[in-house]
């Protein structure tokens, strides 16, 4: 155990800008047989990845042979934002207003891994970030830094939810921080009430098949017709569930400031998403969160929401984008014409009715005859 060092080390995470560092001791994480039988539930959704690096969840040390201690790190990041001001504008998780967290992370980790190796020669350590199968609530809860609430969040008294963490591993024993043994989540349920789609089946339960994070970030390919209507005008991530929570009303703001939100990526213009050239898009995603789910995944999302939201200002953005090389942008965009059901959406769907993909042919096809249906019953008065 190294008192000392552990203070200095605390010190310099601070110094680098960390808004919390805490230390774990690196044992096998109290939550994994919770997190195997939600993986045989189910709730996983399309994540296999999540599948396959189960087993090595089990224990830090299939990260680093050898580790003893596990320092954890977070950073607050965003700030509220008001609501769109009109229907074409969509909604993105403040975490991916910004510069990638993973960057910031990895760049501060590995500084704070190098001042410990000059401080400790002969030091093995790992930095991570998000990307490594390793159970970091339950570590940042060994850490002091928090409880995880019944939004499946970490949660601090004075940060609240609104934080990123990363983490060291190393072969050196250090001095832990009293694990936070509490939750102050009380009779509280704003989190699980307000979520649009009912995504937790339970206090601490999150079913990804429901959440709208996981559809318009980790799911590939056409969202089914039966979600695509439930984005409630997210097109990357969601953050209801953090944002009713009463701990994060006088949450402390983030300072750093490669995490300030950039405010065209709070509510995006999604016309100028549809109409923007594919090139130029891609480069305006690189370097941010919004990178993962791709131009594809995006403008599949931004036609979800303009969809659901019957916005006829979006027909031409989106009748142009029938012709798009991207068979799920196609399918996408046809779901939406349908949807919107105007004179010039339905002659765009039937001019583009013999689509050569088989995706996009039988999403063309099924808006025609949602459209076609839609507005017989608007014609009829008897209809119900």
């Amino acid at each position: 155990m190294e008192p000392d060092l552990t203070a200095r080390l605390k010190a310099e995470a601070m110094r680098l800008g960390f808004d919390q560092v805490g230390i774990a001791p690196a044992v096998s994480p109290s939550s994994y047989p919770h997190y195997l039988e939600w993986l045989q539930a189910g709730h996983a959704a399309g994540m296999g990845y999540l599948e396959r690096q189960a087993e090595a969840r089990a224990h830090p040390d299939r990260l680093l042979e050898g580790v003893r201690s596990i320092v954890v790190a977070s950073f607050v990041y965003g700030r509220p934002a008001p609501e769109p001001a009109g229907p074409t504008q969509g909604k993105v998780a403040r975490y991916a207003r910004a510069a990638d967290y993973h960057e910031v992370f990895w760049r501060r980790l590995e500084a704070l891994l190098d001042w410990l190796k000059v401080e400790q020669p002969g030091l093995r350590g790992r930095a991570v970030a998000d990307t490594a199968p390793l159970l970091e609530r339950d570590f940042a809860r060994l850490a002091g830094l928090g409880w995880v609430g019944k939004n499946t969040m970490l949660i601090n008294r004075r940060l609240g939810s609104f934080t990123l963490l990363g983490g060291l591993l190393l072969d050196l024993e250090l001095k832990y921080d009293p694990p936070h043994e509490s939750s102050h989540c009380g009779t509280c349920t704003r989190c699980l009430d307000a979520c649009p789609t009912d995504a937790f089946t339970g206090p601490y339960q999150l079913d990804a098949r429901r959440c709208i994070s996981y559809w318009t970030i980790e799911h590939k390919g056409p969202i089914p017709d039966d979600v695509a209507g439930q984005l409630d005008g997210w097109v990357f991530g969601c953050d209801v569930c953090q944002d009713v929570c009463p701990w994060n009303r006088k949450a402390a703001a983030g300072k750093e400031p490669a995490l300030d939100p950039g405010e065209a990526w709070a509510h995006p213009n999604l016309l100028d998403w549809l109409t923007e050239d594919p090139a130029t898009f891609s480069r305006a995603i690189k370097g941010t969160a919004l990178s993962r789910s791709k131009r594809s995944g995006l403008l599949r999302n931004a036609a979800a929401v303009l969809g659901a939201s019957g916005e006829a200002s979006a027909v031409p953005a989106l009748s142009a984008l029938l012709d798009d090389a991207d068979p799920v942008i196609r399918s996408s965009v046809a779901r939406a014409l349908g949807q919107i059901a105007s004179d010039e959406a339905v002659k765009a769907l039937e001019a583009h009715g013999n689509d050569q993909d088989p995706l996009a042919h039988d999403a063309i096809q099924r808006a025609l005859t949602n459209s076609r249906r839609d507005r017989a019953d608007s014609d009829n008065p008897l209809s119900v």
